[in-house]
């Protein structure tokens, strides 16, 4: 096929920021190319993990062959404990967004669970947040007001049934 071409170790820090735009521009599938290119040159790079992380997540739901899977290991490679956790409430709090658009039978129970799955996440990062850090905690306010707004419930014993019939 193609041999990809390697990208000069002091074209890191713009390459980053290049991919920060493209996820502002909603262009996620650009900017999880630039990162790749970042990891193949320094594979523990954390902000390009991160931005992988971020660029994946924007993803769900979209119609593109991007997975829980690719996330999940991506947030595996994060070394902070508090990104870890914080990160693995983002993965949540996103693949809930991306069941209520999707409006299938029993997504707002799916969406409920990741809400709430999304919410412990961001109460571990919140009890090791760095002084000043308030992120976990308006994600989690976040999940609660679209809990809140959209009044999901939790999958009770008799919607169960209901569904397996």
């Amino acid at each position: 096929m193609f041999e990809l071409k390697m990208l000069a170790r002091e074209a890191i820090p713009a390459a980053l920021e290049k991919a920060m735009r493209y996820r502002l521009l909603n262009e996620p599938g650009e900017a999880e190319s630039i990162c790749h290119d970042v990891l193949r040159i320094e594979p523990e790079n954390q902000q390009a993990l991160v931005i992988l992380l971020l660029a994946l997540t924007d993803r769900f739901g979209k119609g593109y062959g991007v997975g829980l899977t690719q996330a999940q290991e991506v947030l595996q490679q994060l070394r902070d404990p508090y990104e870890r956790a914080y990160y693995a409430g983002i993965i949540r709090e996103r693949t809930a967004k991306a069941k209520l658009n999707q409006a299938s039978p029993g997504c707002e129970f799916e969406a409920y669970e990741s809400l709430r799955e999304a919410m412990v996440w961001y109460e571990k990062a919140e009890s090791m947040r760095p002084p000043g850090n308030d992120d976990a905690l308006l994600r989690w306010n976040a999940c609660a007001r679209i809990i809140m707004c959209n009044r999901l419930v939790p999958r009770n014993e008799e919607t169960i049934h209901l569904q397996l019939e």
